[in-house]
This record gives C-alpha cells, sequence and structure tokens, in this order.
C-alpha cells in the first residue's frame, strides 16, 4: 500500500484524476498500440517507396507515398461531410481504423504476390486514410464526452505524448525489420495494430454521445465556417498549418539524407525518429503538468525552435550533431498538438464539436503532405542536405513574422480598448 501511495505521489497532480479513469485507461491502451504502429511506419513508408522506386525518381515516390498516407483524409472530409457531421465519435473512429486496418493489411500481401508497384502502393496508402480526419475528430470528440473541461489538456497530453512515445519504440523496431526483413511485413503490423484498436473500442463501454441534434440549424454550418468565426482559433490554425507545411519536406528528405547522403542503413533512420520520440514525450509531459500557458509565445517559441534546429542539417556537421538536435526538435515540438487541441475543445460549443475537430484535421492534413509532394522535386533539385536545412531557415522566417504579428495585434488591443 504505501509503495502504491509513493507511486500515485510521483505522478503529477493534474494527471492522476485522468488516469483514475478506467475507460480513459483502456482507450489510452489501444491509442498506444496503434500509435506503436504509426511510429514504424514513420520508417517503412517511405522505406518501401525507396524499395520499389527506379532510383532516378525515388524522391518523387518517397513524396507521394508520404503524401498518400495522410492527404486523402481531406477529401474525406469533404465528401462525407454531410453524412459523417451527425455520427456518434464512437463508430467515427471505428470505421477509419476499419478502413485503414484493411487496406494498409493488403500491402504485405501484393509485396509477396509480387504485384505491388508503386503506383498500387500509393493507392493503397491513399484508400487507407481517406477516413482518417474523421477519425482524429471522434477520437478527440471521445475524450471531450468522457471527461470534464478541468481534465481535457492532461487528458491530450497524455494522448499526444503516447503518440510521440510510440515514435521511441515504433521506429528503432522497423528500422531493424526493414534492414533484416521487409519493410512491407512492418505495414502489415501496423494494419493489425488499427485492427486491435477498433476491437477494443467495441468491446469498451462509452459514454452516450452528445451528437449534433438534426433540428439545431446553426449545427448545421459546417465545420471550417464555425472555425472562422473565432479569430483566435483560425489565427492559431493558419500559423499550425504553414509550420507543417514547412515540416513536409523533412519526411522525404531524411530518409534520401539517410540513404544517399550518409549511405548508412535503416537502423540510423530509425535511430533519428526514435530520438525525436524521446524528446517529444519528455517535452510533452513537461508542458501537460502546468496549468496555464501563455499560448500565442508558446506556439512561436515552438515554430522558431524547431527550425533552428533543423538548419545544422544544410551546414554539412557531424551526424553526431544532427541526430542530437533532431532530439531537442521533439522535445520543443512535443507540446504543440496538446495545447492546439485543448484551445479547440474549450473554445468549440460542445454540439459543433464533432464538425470543427474534423474541419481542423481537413485543414492540417493538406499541410504536411503538400508540403511533402513539395519534398519530392526540392529533395531531387537541391539535395536531401539543403532541402531540410532549407525547411529549418523558412520555418524560422514563419516564427519571426508570426511574432511581428503578435506584438502589432498585442500593441493595437489597448489602443483599441
Amino acid at each position: 500500500m504505501n509503495v502504491t501511495n509513493h507511486a500515485r505521489r510521483l505522478i503529477p497532480a493534474a494527471y492522476r484524476p485522468v488516469l483514475a479513469n478506467l475507460v480513459f485507461r483502456r482507450l489510452i491502451l489501444g491509442f498506444g498500440v496503434s500509435y506503436l504502429g504509426d511510429g514504424m511506419s514513420f520508417v517503412a513508408v517511405a522505406w518501401l517507396a525507396i524499395e520499389l522506386a527506379p532510383p532516378a525518381s525515388a524522391g518523387l515516390w518517397v513524396g507521394g507515398a508520404v503524401a498518400a498516407y495522410t492527404l486523402p483524409g481531406v477529401a474525406g472530409a469533404l465528401l462525407f461531410g454531410r453524412r459523417l457531421r451527425r455520427v456518434p465519435a464512437r463508430k467515427l473512429l471505428l470505421a477509419d481504423n476499419v478502413v485503414r486496418g484493411v487496406l494498409l493489411g493488403v500491402v504485405p500481401l501484393a509485396w509477396v504476390a509480387g504485384w505491388l508497384t508503386p503506383p498500387v502502393y500509393v493507392v493503397l496508402l491513399a484508400g487507407s486514410s481517406l477516413l482518417h480526419a474523421w477519425g482524429s475528430a471522434g477520437k478527440y470528440t471521445l475524450l471531450a464526452e468522457l471527461l470534464p473541461g478541468e481534465q481535457r489538456l492532461a487528458a491530450n497530453t497524455l494522448v499526444s505524448s503516447l503518440n510521440f512515445a510510440a515514435t521511441i519504440a515504433g521506429p528503432a523496431i522497423a528500422g531493424v525489420l526493414v534492414t533484416y526483413v521487409s519493410s512491407a511485413l512492418v505495414l502489415g503490423l501496423d494494419a493489425l495494430t488499427y485492427v486491435f484498436l477498433a476491437v477494443l473500442v467495441l468491446r469498451t463501454r462509452l459514454p452516450e454521445s452528445g451528437g449534433v441534434s438534426p433540428t439545431d440549424r446553426a449545427a448545421a454550418r459546417g465545420g471550417l465556417a464555425l472555425l472562422r468565426s473565432h479569430p483566435e482559433l483560425l489565427g492559431l490554425l493558419t500559423l499550425t498549418w504553414f509550420f507543417n507545411f514547412l515540416y513536409g519536406p523533412v519526411e522525404v528528405a531524411l530518409p534520401l539524407h539517410v540513404t544517399v547522403d550518409l549511405r548508412a542503413p535503416g537502423t540510423l533512420l530509425g535511430l533519428y525518429w526514435m530520438l525525436f520520440g524521446i524528446g517529444a514525450v519528455l517535452g510533452g509531459l513537461a508542458v501537460g503538468a502546468l496549468q496555464r500557458l501563455p499560448l500565442w509565445p508558446v506556439t512561436v517559441a515552438i515554430v522558431i525552435g524547431w527550425g533552428v534546429l533543423l538548419m545544422p542539417f544544410g551546414l554539412g556537421v557531424p551526424t553526431g550533431v544532427t541526430v542530437v538536435c533532431f532530439a531537442l526538435g521533439g522535445a520543443i515540438y512535443g507540446p504543440f498538438v496538446a495545447l492546439s487541441v485543448t484551445l479547440m475543445q474549450t473554445k468549440s460549443p460542445p454540439e459543433h464539436l464533432a464538425a470543427m475537430l474534423a474541419a481542423r484535421s481537413a485543414v492540417l492534413l493538406t499541410a504536411s503532405p503538400l508540403g511533402t509532394a513539395l519534398g519530392g522535386p526540392l529533395t531531387t533539385a537541391l539535395g536531401p542536405q539543403a532541402t531540410l536545412g532549407g525547411s529549418g531557415l523558412v520555418t524560422v522566417a514563419l516564427g519571426v513574422i508570426a511574432s511581428v504579428l503578435l506584438l502589432v495585434a498585442r500593441r493595437r488591443k489597448p489602443a483599441a480598448a
């Protein structure tokens, strides 16, 4: 008993009531397993594209594969908006996991059969991501329905930190598997993690959904229109979009930097992402334990800090230095997701929450994949090192511009008052 009480005291007070919730603990178990699969896919998606593509066009196919793994979620959010806006969060999460699990599971089967070509691979990845914006909206809507407002930042931080924690073990495991077994097998394991989450959600008794009433005319407005009516959220979303867009080329350039510039095995790519995950977990949990944060200054500092730590890649510094920079970059980026999602949950009317989260996910899903698609030709033209360093430099410029706009807005506010 004394050991148990001592262990509880080691947990920051903000996390204790959240972890006392049995349903939440069951959900984060499923999220954790699914995130582990996604952590492995960080390495496997790009690596399999490199293996399948002709060497001359490897950068383009890597960019296409990474973009296909997320970008079609935007189309799903737009095409199915009217039908899915009022679907309970539990069903949204289940639908996404079933589609993701089935289509990713086809990848290793097609590889074994010998008909997995780069176009087939990209099509399967695209189909698997079609409902992912709605699945993400369903996940965070479930958390909002399950927990009171004062516990949401801690819950979101635990979930996002669990996601980053999966990038510790996931890339390390994938780095070994793609080197000694097969990158297609890794995507098959990712598919099984989605199946596990779907089964767990089916077997968990969840709270009744606070879905949108069909008679609520205001709720019929699109999520994007609702976001436009909240300037603070719209401004944060705009900065986040450009931040993620400039991150996109990293997912193309980093694996090519490892294979082309350094001529290193997949284990080094796994090491980069593993240390990024360690940093993200530590940074996210540290910030999540705090009760109040100045949102905009923290957000802008994250943008500038991440850009600064990418710039050494373009300077030709030793590999050990870039590995350390990538780990520190994870610590800076770690708190970002939880802070932005918590603000959305807090500011959104409860009956509009799923629609606004889906719209947010749809908007942000365009950012990194578009940057990734741009990263393909950029890496082909400039080389991996220059692409990584250039992404960092432009990200720093974005943060500086945001800082100037923030200072101007704060000076105008007292004058307007």
